[in-house]
């Protein structure tokens, strides 16, 4: 079982720009990256598994940097083909990206789990970090709406995101258990920081923590614990964040974002535009450029979440040195 330095908690596209950063400012085999799946599912009968393809895909250099998600360079001819057959094509699957959802399917049925597939793909793209999935046991997140319940990807693929959230749950969740490599990397003494990506609290990170023992392990965990704020003059950095907190009867501000991680929190960093929050954050914080429009803006947020990490552990052993 690998050691790793850094732990990153991770949704999609958000998340795998902090991750690449992550990857390009270490030592690439030091960094774990702890994936949400509860937004998998099984459009046409394959085994899709978005959140931790687009960390894949970024990690190895196969993104769209143009949308975010999905492979660079991709062609639709199995799309435009089924859709001339009356097919479902709300979903759209590019001809390159349709490999890895079939192999993975194959993969899934002959009985191999899902960490062992990704795994396998990593390797096989030169990904040297470690890309794990919360669990390997399928848990579902469903969106309570006020036009009904909707699994994830239709509220917000088939949807776009336009019914009033009611409230986010999870189904799985009692079966689910957490992936031993997860647990071991989030209280292994010698990992430095555990970094909550800028992913959307509720969709991304929360059925990571919803997870059992996965919540508690980060609770104990003796490196400082960050989250980076997925919120910007109160507006969502990306996706249906801000939507969801205004209809949850929350403030959309990163203040409101530390605040739903109460209890796991060692640190929080503000976007520079945000730095009057500071005073509402019960946590230290870092005010920094947080936006990430390239590489080199990736890597210098990470760099800059790497050294805070260093300077609350530094400071935690300068109260424990005090007599």
């Amino acid at each position: 079982m690998s050691r790793h330095r850094i732990v990153a908690l991770s949704g999609g596209i958000g998340g795998a720009k902090l991750a690449l950063g992550l990857y390009h400012a270490l030592p690439r085999h030091e960094l774990c990256v702890v994936v949400n799946t509860g937004d998998d599912f099984e459009p046409l009968g394959l085994s899709v598994s978005p959140d931790l393809d687009t960390v894949l895909y970024a990690l190895a250099g196969l993104d769209n940097s143009d949308t975010g998600w999905g492979r660079r360079d991709e062609t639709w001819t199995f799309m435009r083909a089924l859709e001339t057959l009356g097919g479902e094509t709300w979903f759209q699957l590019g001809d390159g990206d349709l490999a890895l959802h079939v192999e993975r399917t194959r993969r899934l049925k002959a009985g191999e789990p899902l960490s062992a597939i990704v795994a396998d793909a990593a390797r096989r793209w030169g990904v040297a970090a470690s890309i794990l999935p919360m669990s390997d046991d399928p848990l579902r997140t469903i969106v309570e709406t006020d036009e009904g319940t909707l699994p994830f990807q239709e509220y917000f693929v088939k949807r776009r995101c336009t019914p009033r959230v009611v409230a986010v749950r999870f189904t799985g969740i009692e079966a689910a258990r957490p992936h031993p490599e997860v647990l071991a990397a989030l209280s292994d003494e010698t990992t430095e920081a555990i970094v909550i990506c800028p992913s959307n609290p509720y969709l991304s990170i929360d059925p990571i923590l919803a997870v059992p023992q996965v919540r508690a392990a980060l609770a104990g965990a003796s490196a400082p614990v960050i989250a980076v704020a997925p919120i910007v003059r109160g507006r969502a950095i990306k996706g249906p964040t801000g939507k969801i907190m205004t209809e949850l009867g929350l403030p959309v501000s990163a203040a409101a974002v530390a605040a739903h991680y109460d209890g796991l929190l060692d640190g929080f960093v503000l976007d520079r535009a945000d730095a009057a929050l500071e005073r509402e954050i019960a946590v230290p914080t870092l005010v920094t450029d947080t936006m990430m429009h390239d590489r080199d803006d990736k890597v210098r947020l990470a760099k800059a979440v790497l050294d805070f990490a260093r300077s609350l552990t530094l400071a935690d052993a300068g109260r424990r040195a005090l007599p």
